[in-house]
């Protein structure tokens, strides 16, 4: 062996290795099913720390590897409808370009080339990482045999009635041109400011209503008290004009206003704000929207065709100009903004499908307080419980083209309440399913990414499958869903409930869930802050092994994960250890003979094998109980101060003269601890095991005595 190990002469070599032996793949060999369906990352994006903590699932399927089940982990890429249009269009605007320059399909075919080149990229980075994915089975969620498969759910719920068409007020960005659902909203906070103006009274005076935004009056229906708000009960009843313009708006008492906010009496603009949306409905009240999906002003007569900023300013002055701006304090406030390009979301009236969620979370909810899904740890399960009772209807239509068109068609003959005069059809339809005709057209939007993204476990394995081979029979429902507790409500709850009701059984057995990598100070990383790690980075100066070990290593079951550089150099330090042992020994180990051995050694030998066999077992045990980073810690503790520091520092001597008993255990102990420490660091024990056995040899070959 190498006097020192470099970790850039043996990676690159050991993954095309694996690959080429195929010990990834998974197959129909009838032995216990063990299936981890891979959370897919973006199509079009480099990876980030976030997908590095995916080293957990590697662990767990390269541990079921070597325990001798059949292991599948499912490869797969996500097209992430926003994010992959919003990089596309920042590719666009670079050439001077923008999406309304293309018609629909030729925008459509330039992402999908754009993603296709970009997606190797991905994939070869979680090759970096060491990942045991089965590649030959890969999937990507707009494979033509995974979209039929959304349609199918798509026209099961629309049939079922569990999919609707309404108007309703919805977060849309006038940046990305489209909506979001509630989930995807970055609620952000700010010191804005509350303005008092004085509303005309038809009949002589003025009622001062506080507003946070004076620019959307043009679109109020009335004017809201608290009925038993003493300074307003004369007004009660009567109207008043809208600053600016001869509009007429009723004075309305309702419980709903809070009589100590602002003045006490507030607008009511049902079209962009989502409580006055309710109110109105109850009062049986509207009027025009007056901010369009580009973000300009309209139905105003006084401010059209300006963006909302600018529109608020010219209004602020004319308020002024004409005496009605009675005050302007400052105010702490929470705007709801894009998630993805931080521009402060419209609420707009927009006709979209919606998702009914209560009858699909009622029975999500049994799944889980049953423990038919088992939750690791256990903290997480009254916590889903709860997203699931709150969880509010869903909105799964997106205005962009990146996507996968929802299948929905309305007969344009028929004028119908509701979903009567849309149809759902997972084939293109050659005739209108309403009235018999042509005359149908398809809706326009996508679904949202996470519909698709719901279905994924089932979907992957029912398309991998064919009429020889099974892999959904034998693999579903699959083993555990690994992922990071903050998408436990974006995206856990969702593949529970469609799963369930699309399959009829549990999509997954066990939810483990895994924390946020932070920097050494414990703050959330952010490019803002500038303390973000690229894990590629890491893996070019330290080693694979080195970043894996770093994200495991001290860390609490669900809990976040504090990276420093000292902490990665560490466990490049425990890479170099274990190599360093493994040379010692097997220098040792070539000349050994023989010979007797004193009381002392055999008693030494005797306590090592104990201490080995306790340790085998408990980490047999931690693993069986999802405890999945403890074993790690118990690895390194042994093997660096209890084998190295004790056990060979002791019996160093005998090793050197070539006792063949000591040589022997040692050797016996060290290469139990490699297999154990194998789903944690697969690299450098890779690179010692072939060392003692062969190029041509792989630890995941071997089984764990268990």
């Amino acid at each position: 062996m190498d006097t020192k190990y470099q970790f850039s002469q043996h990676e690159s070599r050991l993954y095309t290795f694996w690959e080429k032996k195929g010990v990834f793949r998974a197959t129909l060999s009838g032995k216990e099913p063990f299936c981890i369906v891979f959370p897919p990352p973006n199509a079009n994006a480099d990876l980030h720390l976030g997908h590095a903590m995916y080293v957990f699932e590697d662990i767990m399927i390269r541990y079921k590897k070597l325990a001798g089940k059949e292991a599948f982990w499912v490869a797969g890429a996500d097209h992430a409808g926003i994010e992959t249009q919003y990089v596309f269009e920042k590719h666009l605007k670079k050439q001077g370009k923008s999406r309304y320059d293309y018609p629909r399909e030729e925008l459509f075919t330039m992402i999908w080339d754009f993603v296709m080149q970009n997606r190797e990229t991905m994939e070869n980075q979680l090759r970096k990482l060491g990942f045991a994915l089965d590649w030959e089975k890969k999937k990507f969620t707009m494979d033509p045999d995974i979209v039929t498969i959304v349609y199918k759910t798509f026209k099961h719920m629309f049939d079922k009635g569990l999919v609707y068409r309404a108007n309703r007020l919805v977060n849309y960005c006038t940046s990305c041109g489209t909506s979001f659902s509630d989930l995807e909203v970055v609620a952000k906070d700010i010191q804005g400011k509350l303005y008092h103006i004085a509303f005309p009274l038809v009949d002589g005076g003025t009622i001062t209503v506080a507003t946070t935004r004076p620019e959307t009056f043009f679109g109020d229906v009335a004017i809201m008290v608290h009925p038993k708000d003493k300074r307003y009960t004369q007004y009660v009843g009567k109207k008043a004009h809208i600053p600016l313009t001869d509009r007429e708006i009723p004075i309305i008492a309702d419980a709903y206003v809070d009589m100590k906010f602002g003045t006490g009496a507030v607008k009511v603009t049902p079209n962009h704000d989502f409580n006055d949306f309710e109110i109105a409905k109850k009062h049986k009240l509207q009027y025009n929207s007056i901010i369009g999906f580009d973000g300009k002003m309209q139905n105003t007569h006084v401010v059209d065709g300006l963006r909302v900023k600018k529109a608020r300013e010219v209004v602020l002055q004319k308020l002024e100009e004409k005496g009605l701006l009675v005050k302007v304090e400052d105010h702490d406030m929470t705007v709801r903004t894009c998630y993805r390009c931080g521009t402060v979301l419209e609420p707009l009236p927009k006709k979209q499908w919606f998702v009914s969620i209560k009858p699909l979370a009622s029975k999500a909810i049994a799944l889980v307080e049953t423990g038919k899904i088992k939750i690791h740890p256990s903290r997480f399960k009254k916590q889903l419980i709860s997203i699931l009772d709150n969880f509010i209807d869903w909105n799964i239509s997106r205005q962009i083209v990146w996507g996968i068109r929802i299948p929905a068609y309305r007969c344009v003959n028929k004028s119908h309440k509701g979903n009567e005069n849309w149809f759902a059809s997972v084939e293109k339809p050659n005739k209108c399913a309403i009235c018999g005709t042509c005359a149908f057209e398809q809706d326009e939007d996508t679904f949202d990414t996470w519909f698709s993204s719901s279905q994924w476990p089932f979907a992957t394995l029912q398309t991998i499958s064919d009429t020889e081979n099974d892999y959904f029979s034998a693999f579903y429902p699959t083993t555990v869903m690994e992922t990071g507790y903050d998408i436990l409500r974006a995206w856990v709850a969702r593949m529970i409930m469609v799963g369930y009701f699309e399959t009829e059984t549990i999509p997954f057995q066990h939810v483990y869930l895994h924390g946020m990598v932070r920097d050494a100070k414990g703050q959330k990383m952010s490019k803002s802050k500038g303390n973000v790690i690229n894990p590629l980075d890491i893996i070019e100066q330290f080693g694979a092994d080195a970043l894996r070990g770093a994200l495991v290593f001290g860390t609490k079951e669900g809990g976040d994960v504090v990276l420093s550089q000292d902490k990665i150099r560490a466990m490049r330090n425990f890479a170099n250890k274990i190599w360093n042992i493994g040379r010692f020994i097997q220098m040792n180990d070539d000349k050994r003979a023989p010979m007797q051995h004193p009381k002392q050694t055999q008693d030494i030998l005797a306590d090592l094998q104990d201490e080995f066999t306790a340790l085998e077992k408990q980490y047999h045990r931690d693993h069986k109980a999802y405890r999945v980073g403890k074993p790690f810690d118990m690895l390194y503790e042994f093997i660096w101060h209890r084998f190295a520091d004790y056990y060979i520092e002791t019996l160093k001597e005998e090793m050197r003269v070539g006792n063949a008993e000591t040589c022997s255990a040692m050797r016996r102990v060290y290469l139990g601890c490699l297999k154990m420490l194998h789903p944690y660091l697969p690299f450098v024990t890779e690179a010692v095991w072939q060392e003692y056995h062969g190029k041509e040899t792989s630890i995941l070959q071997e089984r764990f005595m268990c």
